[in-house]
């Protein structure tokens, strides 16, 4: 009796439930410290990991300014001291033609840069979208991949694979927001919250008047998960059968004997069977997939009705249709053939790209990790397209960066997942975090360093000196000047009229120009092509100037027009000094542009 009293308490619990009680609550107090300690480790390394990145994009944030910033700041003024209520006519030119400024609010955004803080603004707050970019693509990686020490390598990777397209130009801000909506695309997926939603109506409204032309891009972004959907309910429809079925069904119908009628219902039966197996045969794979999973997500439905009312958003712009017809007009225009970043791609020339994708097809081929399926039709999408054009590498980079990461994360956590975790445990710690700053900061200073003393503009490029003397020794509001395309950007950034600049589009039939149903196409003016092929003789320079009625010509000094009109006695030099080359036309006829 008194053995029993002693090994039992009040509640009648015996030592041995007490004690097993104990290790319990023991077990879960140390998971829920271990489940913290996961977590305070994993916002650690995210801040590690935001800080490196940072450091990173901003170091190759480029100082000199390009080309389309000059329009950029120039048009921002415009606007802001008169306003978008008329914005359908190009001044900067002396062509007089419609223009639409298609992306009005990044241009009015960035002269307020410009406007407070100089070119140095503008210097700045290329570095800053540049580390929101990094930082999104980041944050994208990890969504998709759930390992943050891979997600930071293949991040670096994409930002240094799209380096040259990091430049003071809308382009920057909407990388940012494409990389936006695909993480919001796939939170809404996912948890089916009405504010990601929301924000996938919100973001078409801001492309459509930061950078209009690239508003129907943004809707490619849905298309990998609607045509997943789409497939799998397509597979599931069972539409062979459901003919072979009804088919039957009619033979039955018509068929006048009791044979046959039976005939047909014991094939009937052996087809209902034969479904059955396969849909289980679908069902088993889909669980157990050898390359490729699959899931038919419900909730795709409501993502097709977003995407429906966010094509509406398009019409919010002061550009009219512009957001659904400047990509369009463009592809139809010869201006994409003449310039570098439309060019079709050449994995010669373009190393990295080849590199990415030969990792790609490795961890594709080699091993047994296993893609979505949206993420292989996101992939090969974004592949065929930066074939197609080199400019969409950067949209390849920034999108197929965190597939890379999802494959790479899966592959290692099933090989080799504690030497991630001990590598995470270690850039956590106050020694890791040091060095691996450290490390971030002296690869960063190296990168910036041979660039940090250029200059905000390049005067080997743009004719900062010839601008500064035609605006004092020429009336350059009433001549007809003819520059070359690479540098009109700036002159109109100097006030001086120009025969063409960096935007190509608005010199093309398709976009001063209307539409000839008889011909099937645009019947406008081709400057464009005219400014081309004076430059480079392909045509004759002289009845060019007359049909323009050019009066003086700006060139650069390796230019092949320099020589012909060096000889020429109907043109008299100047201006010469550095890069640049003005002349005179000594007999112009003021020419009517056709």
């Amino acid at each position: 009796m008194s053995m029993a009293y002693e090994n039992t308490n009040l509640r009648g619990e015996t030592m041995e439930e007490k004690n097993t009680e104990n290790l319990n609550n023991t077990k879960e107090e140390n998971q829920i410290d271990n489940t913290k300690q996961i977590r305070i480790r994993g916002i650690i390394f995210n801040v590690i990991a935001i800080i490196c990145i940072s450091l990173f994009c901003m170091a190759i944030s480029p100082k000199t300014l390009q080309n389309d910033t000059f329009y950029t700041v120039t048009i921002g003024e415009y606007i802001y001291n008169n306003g978008i209520s008329d914005l359908t006519q190009d001044i900067y030119s002396w062509h007089e033609l419609p223009y639409t400024y298609p992306h009005w609010l990044y241009d009015l955004g960035m002269f307020i840069i410009y406007d407070n803080f100089g070119q140095a603004g503008i210097y700045a707050s290329t570095m800053i979208f540049s580390a929101i970019l990094g930082v999104s693509v980041y944050a994208l990686c990890c969504k998709k991949s759930k390992n943050k020490v891979v997600s930071m390598v293949i991040t670096i990777g994409a930002i240094y694979l799209m380096k040259s397209f990091i430049a003071a130009r809308a382009q920057l801000v909407t990388f940012i927001l494409f990389v936006w909506a695909v993480f919001f695309i796939e939170k809404f997926l996912e948890t089916k919250k009405k504010r990601y939603g929301i924000m996938l109506i919100i973001i078409p409204l801001l492309i459509a008047n930061l950078h209009c032309a690239v508003f129907p891009f943004y809707f490619v972004l849905f298309l990998p998960y609607i045509a997943e959907y789409l497939l799998l309910a397509l597979e599931d429809a069972n539409i062979i059968f459901r003919i072979r079925k009804l088919f039957l069904k009619i033979r039955k119908k018509l068929s006048k004997k009791e044979e046959v009628k039976n005939k047909i219902d014991e094939k009937i039966e052996k087809l209902t069977i034969l479904k059955d197996d396969r849909n289980r045969k679908v069902k088993k794979l889909r669980e157990n997939p050898f390359k490729i999973i699959s899931n038919k997500n419900h909730v795709v439905l409501l993502l097709i009705a977003i995407m429906g009312i966010a094509m509406l958003t398009g019409f919010i712009n002061p550009a009219g249709d512009g957001a659904y017809t400047y990509l369009y007009k463009t592809l139809q225009g010869n201006s994409t053939g003449s310039i570098n970043e439309h060019l079709p791609l050449t994995l010669v020339d373009n190393k990295e790209f080849a590199f990415t994708i030969i990792i790609f097809l490795l961890v594709l081929i080699f091993t047994d990790t296993k893609i979505k399926l949206a993420d292989l039709f996101m992939l090969c999408g974004l592949t065929l397209l930066s074939f197609e054009s080199r400019r969409q590498v950067s949209m390849f980079a920034i999108l197929c960066a965190p597939i890379l990461a999802s494959l790479i994360s899966n592959m290692i956590e099933k090989y080799d997942k504690e030497t991630f975790i001990k590598i995470e445990k270690f850039f956590t710690g106050w020694f890791g975090a040091t060095v691996i700053i450290c490390l971030f900061v002296i690869w960063s200073t190296n990168i910036i360093k041979p660039t940090i003393n250029d200059d905000y503009i390049d005067t080997s490029s743009y004719p900062v000196d010839a601008a500064n003397w035609m605006l004092e020794n020429l009336d350059v509001k009433n001549i007809k000047l003819y520059n070359e395309y690479n540098y009109g950007s700036y002159l109109l950034y100097r006030g001086i009229p120009v025969f063409i600049d960096s935007r190509c589009d608005l010199y093309t039939p398709e976009f001063n120009g209307t539409y000839d149903k008889e011909k099937k196409k645009y019947v406008g003016r081709d400057i464009f092509s005219d400014a081309l092929n004076i430059t480079g003789l392909g045509t004759d320079y002289k009845q060019k100037f007359d049909k323009y009625g050019v009066t003086h010509i700006i060139l650069q000094e390796d230019s092949k027009l320099i020589l012909l009109l060096k000889k020429d006695s109907g043109y008299k030099k100047l201006y010469e000094k550095g890069n640049f080359v003005i002349f005179e036309r000594l007999v112009a006829t003021q020419g009517q542009s056709e």
